[in-house]
């Protein structure tokens, strides 16, 4: 069974969850129902709840505040929470997705097995150990599949902590486990494209199509760069072309997916095809495309093919933060890509920016909105719109050792302030929820217990921090600990959330190997920051 912790609509536009079920659906050796928070598949054997048979139970997960859905959906199918509860008759339980591959640790003690990296690569492997070791009792199964490259089976692997309740290691728990696990990255010509078009997913009738994957830029924050290295692009005629080809044989909505699309070596040429006669009446819409790759040529197709606006991130006005988080983008850039998306005949632009970053003062996030002001001014007709979230470190980053500041919750009130009057659109997401976010991105398994607290009512702030309260509090009834080993109580909220951790200190991740290593992201962060790395 594979699910996912969204409804159909959310789900099935996840172009990551269709490409694992595909996958999955065209093994012989595999039946693969879906399960979604809404809906699901006739489960195996055609009974309620936990079918017969069910011997694989998977998730997708892609953003962190999801992960307590895991376990409402463990309790649906009638398996236990906890990994180290479960037995021979129950099913392996397995995790994948960008938030499980950067830190898995939070969650580890519900998965019998997390896949770090790339779907392509793993699933393959994974099952194919399954399948050879399937009549072995669980235990050997689980130190079989360890021995699989990017396979992680938190179970087998212990964390020590200091008398001070400082984590020291993450290790094996017997000889024969690998020391530490490496992200699994696929190199090949094709990326992925949709397998399932639908009017009842999020994006209505929609072929998505991966043109590129992670991001060549690096900005200092950015997951989605750092942790999917290196920049990968299939080819146009074997690669791009194909794939676009076979959703428009069913739809006419074509959407073109990826952290910096306009960053394929042929994107150009690909405008170019799309602007063939034939596509008339075909709409294209891009995710979030690099400000300095805009042209006249981009704004007209896009235009042309049915596209209102165009997406850019700036992440600040000021010149000086940009430097600081290596965004590679001028101020004329800027302003260029805002006068070729009108010329073309878009009629809106999207911003992204970000507040609370590493060294913003005030009169950065004044910059911000001064420079939004005068796009408006410098393009009059294009409606804008600023879509702004508060910092939160990722593992895998070179922020990933810096806190979340708390003053970021002022700058969000500050630019509502100096652009809403304006007739500008804000979108600003939750301060209160991206501390959430970084509470679950930058903890050990001393959080499985207040995840396992919160279910239920993990959809309200104060939900979590009841939770959390009654953790620190040993109340073993609002809070079960985690079978299997005994865990200390977790650090307090504010040092996890907010506080910026040395070099030296021993992350919850430091066992599974990204694509750079530790000193490296070291480096990068101290190039940004202006201070010297650690020796």
């Amino acid at each position: 069974m594979l699910a996912f912790p969204s409804t159909y609509s959310v789900g099935i536009t996840s172009l990551g969850y269709q490409v694992v079920w595909a996958t999955l659906a065209q093994r012989a050796d595999v039946d693969v129902r879906r399960l979604f928070t809404d809906q699901g598949d006739p489960p195996h054997g055609g009974s309620r709840g936990r079918g017969p048979g069910l011997d694989l139970f998977g998730l997708s997960l892609s953003w962190e505040l999801d992960g307590p859905v895991l376990l409402e959906l463990l309790e649906r199918q009638r398996i236990p929470l906890w990994a180290s509860e479960r037995g021979d008759g129950d099913p392996i339980v397995f995790g994948g997705g960008p938030v499980l591959t950067a830190n898995p640790e939070p969650l580890a003690p519900f998965f019998d097995v997390v896949l770090l990296g790339d779907g392509e690569l793993l699933l393959p492997d994974f099952l194919d150990a399954l399948q050879k070791h399937r009549s072995a009792p669980r235990a050997e199964r689980l130190r079989r599949l360890a021995q699989v490259p990017g396979v992680y089976v938190p179970g087998l692997y212990a964390p020590r902590y200091s008398a001070q309740g400082d984590l020291l290691v993450v290790e094996p728990i017997e000889p024969g486990i690998p020391a530490t696990v490496a992200k699994q990255t696929w190199r090949g010509n094709t990326l992925s494209h949709s397998t399932v078009i639908t009017p009842e997913a999020a994006w209505p009738s929609i072929h998505m199509v991966e043109v590129v994957r992670s991001c060549p830029e690096l900005c200092r924050f950015c997951l989605a760069s750092y942790l999917t290295l290196p920049f990968r692009t299939p080819s146009l005629d074997d690669g791009l072309i194909p794939a676009v080809e076979k959703g428009l044989a069913a739809t006419q909505r074509l959407g073109l997916l990826g952290a910096s699309v306009t960053q394929h070596p042929q994107f150009p040429d690909l405008l170019t095809w799309l602007d063939q006669d034939r596509f008339e009446g075909t709409r294209v819409s891009v995710s979030s495309v690099r400000a300095a790759t805009v042209t006249p040529q981009l704004g007209r197709i896009l235009a042309k093919r049915g596209s209102k606006s165009l997406t850019i991130a700036i992440e600040s006005g000021s010149e000086r933060m940009r430097e600081v988080v290596n965004k590679k983008l001028s101020r004329e850039e800027i302003f260029a890509a805002a006068r070729y998306a009108k010329e073309g005949g878009l009629t809106g632009l999207k911003l992204y920016g970000m507040v609370g970053l590493p060294t913003e003062q005030e009169a950065d996030v004044e910059a911000t909105a001064a420079l939004v002001l005068e796009l408006k001014k410098a393009t009059p007709g294009l409606r804008l719109s600023l879509g702004v979230s508060s910092f939160v470190p990722k593992a895998h980053t070179p922020f990933q050792w810096e806190g979340v500041r708390p003053e970021a919750e002022q700058r969000l009130k500050l630019l509502a302030k100096r652009l809403k009057p304006k007739g500008i659109e804000l979108r600003p997401e939750s301060y209160g929820w991206s501390v959430i976010q970084a509470l679950i991105s930058r903890s050990d398994r001393r959080l499985a217990p207040v995840i396992a607290a919160a279910r239920g009512s993990h959809e309200s702030l104060g939900g979590w921090k009841k939770a959390y309260r009654a953790v620190l509090a040993g109340d073993n009834q609002s809070s079960p600990t985690a079978p299997g080993y005994p865990l200390p109580l977790p650090p307090a909220w504010e040092q996890v959330i907010h506080q910026c951790w040395g070099a030296e200190v021993v992350l919850p991740w430091d066992h599974l190997e990204g694509p750079l290593p530790k000193r490296t992201l070291d480096k990068h962060r101290s190039e940004a920051l202006g201070s010297s790395p650690a020796q």
